[in-house]
């Protein structure tokens, strides 16, 4: 551009000079010849601006973004309860022990003996002939204590990625690190599900001082001049309607947030109805994904394998979106759920004193160490279908209201691993060890294979208010409700995969278009133990307290979190 301006201008002072030579004076010509240097001056600033643009058009192909947080929590858990017990199937004992199979009870070195030695309650009963059908394996004492952890800090930085790969094409991604202050070890103790760290929940757990691919993805927009569309990768399933209005951000990811907050890889195909029903963002989406890998990299050799693939598939639609009003239906399943994920976690002391007596005895020896482990499910525990319809409206002066309702259908195939089954306990049977030197309890089955539904409810307001907005939020699971949530990073666990109530208020201050201040205290009251979690049969929380049901793991009666947080937008 550059050169052909110069041609232009050289030209122009070489016609001028011999048209004006013999009739102008030479002021005149003097005058023409400094209007084009100042032309050239002109036409050089505006050629270099030209430049810095295409070259900030070539090289910045990447447009970065994020957010920041820090938030302090004041965790408070009430009657906290300890009573693990396995069901063990005393029939099928009794009958192995009056056989012979595991030596004689009188010989304090067989591995009858030992075992009745170690545990004078159940030789008692034993010898009473108290030991019939399937009864509870009291495992430990019960124990119950109030726990306050008076402040818990956090932080979180998101990075967010988007680069225009065609005029169709574009492709984005999230980085996310997320962790608790002087901790970076990445690994929690085993005492809920939610403190296993898994690929689904990685993003809602604290876990560290790096950075974890949250989502990455292309979009193929209007395939072939059609309103179809085409998405692969880690998929934007995360923050979803309505559970974005208390994050105080934009809508975060495609399904409900009340079904599903959760990290998965796979493919979505839409279509833009809206183009052709002329109602405003209808679209219709059918979603598939993979929740877990039976084969490669597992915990088992040689094509010994007992899990299989979890794949996850439905259909989601924004049947009305206009920007006042939206609604959402929603409906997927799973199948071939295992009885757990791949991950890791500490193995708890207490555990071990339980189911790994040995090893327990050197453990003693260092008492303030965990040993990591890497955890592998046992087997395919059955099917499940999570469906849901969710409304929400937001007028013009910026209230916005919402409701959701949610039904999940658990169908179990009978199996079971060492916490259970789908929605069932884990019945034991005991068995001799590798060696035939000990009695150890096997799970055997799960205590039911019958469909179990639940369902949850999810409602709440957001109101204009001086120098911000105000927040309320209720919701409620059923005994059986079981969302795929477990990546809400609420310190004591998703709150909308709660079997009970939980009530929120929250106040938002907004310091400038980009930087606001959170006061919030959520209250939780469990009526079901397992929120969060397929595997096992949800408990009454009192029954546990009172000491008439059992939970291999501890159990919450009520909680709350009374936090505050920094959000910056950059």
């Amino acid at each position: 551009m550059r050169t052909l301006l110069s041609i232009l201008i050289a030209n122009a002072l070489a016609f001028s000079g011999g048209a004006y030579s013999a009739d102008q004076e030479q002021q005149k010509l003097a005058d023409l010849k400094q209007q084009l240097a100042e032309l050239s001056q002109e036409i050089d600033d505006i050629n270099s601006r030209v430049d810095q643009n295409e070259r900030h058009t070539a090289l910045d192909r990447i447009q970065l973004t994020g957010d920041f947080r820090t938030k302090a929590h004041s965790l408070h858990y009430q009657n906290v309860t300890w009573n693990p017990a396995i069901k063990v199937d005393f029939n099928d004992f009794g009958q192995k022990a009056m056989s012979g199979a595991f030596g004689m009870p009188n010989d304090a070195n067989s591995p009858l003996g030992k075992l009745l030695s170690a545990n004078p309650e159940l030789a008692s009963a034993f010898q009473n002939g108290m030991l019939q059908g399937v009864m509870p394996y009291v495992l430990a004492p019960k124990s119950v204590q109030d726990i306050d952890n008076d402040i818990f800090y956090t932080t979180r930085l998101r990075l967010n990625l988007k680069a225009k790969v065609w005029d169709n094409v574009g492709f984005s991604a999230r980085l996310s690190m997320y962790k608790n202050w002087g901790d970076s070890t990445g690994t929690q103790v085993f005492d809920s599900w939610r403190s296993f760290t898994m690929d689904g929940s990685s993003s809602g757990n604290t876990s560290g001082d790096w950075l974890r691919v949250e989502r990455a993805y292309f979009d193929w927009k209007n395939i072939g001049g059609t309103n179809t569309y085409l998405s692969i990768g880690r998929r934007p399933s995360t923050y979803g309607p309505p559970s974005h209005y208390r994050e105080n951000e934009k809508r975060g990811g495609t399904p409900s947030g009340h079904l599903v907050n959760f990290n998965f890889d796979g493919a979505t195909l839409g279509y833009n109805l809206g183009e052709i029903t002329g109602i405003d963002g209808q679209v219709v989406r059918f979603c598939y994904g993979q929740g877990f890998e039976s084969q490669w990299g597992n915990g088992e050799m040689f094509g010994d394998i007992v899990t299989k693939d979890t794949h996850l598939g439905g259909f989601n639609i924004d049947a009305i979106n206009d920007g006042n009003h939206f609604l959402q239906f929603t409906l997927f399943g799973a199948k071939d759920i295992n009885d757990g994920f791949k991950g890791t976690m500490a193995f708890p002391t207490q555990l071990a004193g339980i189911f790994a007596p040995t090893m327990y005895q050197d453990m003693q020896k260092f008492d303030n160490f965990n040993f990591q482990t890497r955890v592998q499910p046992s087997g395919v525990i059955g099917d499940m279908y999570l469906g849901g319809v969710g409304y929400a409206y937001e007028s013009d002066e910026d209230m916005k209201l919402f409701a959701s309702f949610g039904w999940t259908r658990a169908e179990g195939n009978g199996n079971a691993g060492m916490f259970g089954g789908m929605l069932s306990d884990a019945v034991f049977e005991a068995q001799l060890n590798a060696d035939g030197s000990e009695i150890i309890m096997m799970p055997d089955a799960a205590d039911s294979a019958d469909t179990k539904d639940g369902y949850g409810v999810y409602v709440g307001i957001q109101i204009p208010a001086p120098y911000g907005k105000l927040g309320l939020e209720y919701n409620y699971g059923s005994k059986y409700w079981t969302p795929f949530t477990q990546a809400q990073d609420d310190p004591i666990g998703s709150k909308l995969a709660t079997r009970g109530h939980v009530a929120e208020a929250y106040y938002l201050f907004d310091i400038n278009p980009r930087m606001f201040i959170k006061l919030a205290g959520i209250y939780y009251d469990y009526e079901y133990t397992g929120s969060g979690t397929p595997v096992g049969a949800p408990q009454k929380i009192d029954d546990v307290i009172e000491g008439t049901a059992y939970s291999m793991l501890p159990v919450v009666d009520t909680a709350f979190d009374i936090n505050a947080s920094l959000t910056v937008n950059f």
